[in-house]
C-alpha cells in the first residue's frame, strides 16, 4: 500500500507577474499593470494540481529561509500537500519573473536560488518518500544529476513521469525511465537534437520512443496532445475555451496525467482528462490558483 498518490520532485519559486500590452523588444521598456506575487516553480505547481484533484501529495524540493519561501510552503500546506520533504535554507527562495499579454501568452525568466541546491544527497536522504509514492514526477528546474538521482531512488513498482523543461539533452538512464516523457514542440525539438524532425507530432513522438521512453506524450496548446506507446499513437481532442492566462497549464496537464497513470487509467484516457484540466486552468489568471479541483473538471 502507498502512502501517497503522487511524489513530486522539483522546483519551488515565487512567481511575480506583470501584464504587458506587448512584450519588449531588446533595449526597449514598456510599462506593464502592478505586481502579482503567487506561489509558482513547476515542481510546487504540479504537487497543488495534484492535490486539488484528489491526489495524496508529497513534495521533495528546496525554498530558502525568507518570506517567498514562507510564502511556498503556506500555499502546499492549504492545498493539502505533505511537505515532509521541503528542505529549507541553502540559498534564496528561486525566483520567476513573468510577462503575461492580452491574448494569455506569457515569457518567464527563472532564477533558480534554491532550487539549485537540491542535490542528489537530498534525494538519497529522502528515500523512504520514493519507497511510498505510487508515481514520482520531476522537470528539469533542479540539477540534472538530481533528476538522475531520482531516477536510482525509484520504488520496485513505481511509475517515473518527466516533462523535461526547461529542456536540454537527457542521459540514456533518465530517458528509458520515463513513462512516459511529456513535452511540447519545442521541448521534442531540443531533446531530439540533431535529429531530422520534421513537421508532424507523429513523427516527434516516434523518434522520441526511439530514444528510450516507454511511452511519449506531446502536448500541442490548442490543438490538444498526442500519445505514444508501444501500442501505437493517438491523438487528444483539443478543449474549447477562452484562454486568460496559461502560466502553469503544462504543470496542471503534468500533474494530473501523472495521478490518473497512478491509479491504473489507460494512457489515452489519463491524457484526456489531463487536457480538461489544462484547458481549465488557462481560463484564469496565475498558476497554482488557477488550478481546478475534481468537482470542476467533471462539470466541464
Amino acid at each position: 500500500m502507498y502512502d501517497y498518490d503522487l511524489l513530486v520532485v522539483g522546483s519551488a519559486n515565487a512567481d511575480l507577474v506583470i501584464g504587458v500590452e506587448r512584450r519588449p523588444a531588446a533595449g526597449e521598456t514598456v510599462l506593464g499593470s502592478d505586481l502579482a506575487v503567487h506561489p509558482g516553480g513547476k515542481g510546487a505547481n504540479q504537487a497543488v494540481a495534484a492535490a486539488r484533484l484528489g491526489a495524496r501529495t508529497a513534495l521533495l524540493a528546496r525554498v530558502g529561509d525568507d518570506a517567498y519561501g514562507r510564502l511556498l510552503l503556506d500555499a502546499q500546506r492549504a492545498a493539502g500537500v505533505d511537505t515532509v520533504g521541503v528542505l529549507v535554507g541553502g540559498a534564496p527562495t528561486g525566483v520567476a519573473l513573468i510577462t503575461v499579454d492580452p491574448s494569455g501568452d506569457n515569457s518567464i525568466v527563472v532564477s533558480p536560488g534554491a532550487n539549485g541546491r537540491l542535490t542528489p544527497e537530498d534525494v538519497r536522504a529522502a528515500g523512504s518518500l520514493f519507497h511510498a509514492s505510487r508515481v514520482v514526477s520531476t522537470q528539469l528546474e533542479i540539477p540534472l544529476e538530481t533528476v538522475v538521482e531520482v531516477v536510482r531512488a525509484l520504488g520496485p513498482d513505481s511509475r517515473f513521469v518527466l516533462n523535461p523543461s526547461p529542456p536540454r539533452p537527457l542521459p540514456r538512464q533518465v530517458l528509458d525511465a520515463c513513462d512516459p516523457l511529456i513535452v511540447n514542440e519545442h521541448e521534442a525539438r531540443v531533446i531530439l537534437g540533431g535529429a531530422a524532425v520534421g513537421d508532424r507530432p507523429e513523427d516527434w513522438a516516434r523518434l522520441l520512443l526511439a530514444k528510450g521512453p516507454r511511452s511519449v506524450v506531446v502536448t500541442l496548446g490548442a490543438e490538444g496532445a498526442l500519445v505514444a506507446s508501444a501500442d501505437g499513437v493517438a491523438r487528444i481532442a483539443p478543449v474549447a475555451v477562452d484562454a486568460v492566462d496559461t502560466t502553469g497549464a503544462g504543470d496542471a496537464f503534468t500533474a494530473a496525467l501523472a495521478w490518473r497513470l497512478g491509479t491504473g487509467s489507460p494512457l489515452t484516457e489519463a491524457a484526456g482528462y489531463a487536457a480538461r484540466v489544462g484547458a481549465l486552468a488557462v481560463t484564469r489568471p496565475g498558476a497554482q490558483e488557477s488550478f481546478p479541483t475534481a468537482a470542476e473538471v467533471a462539470a466541464l
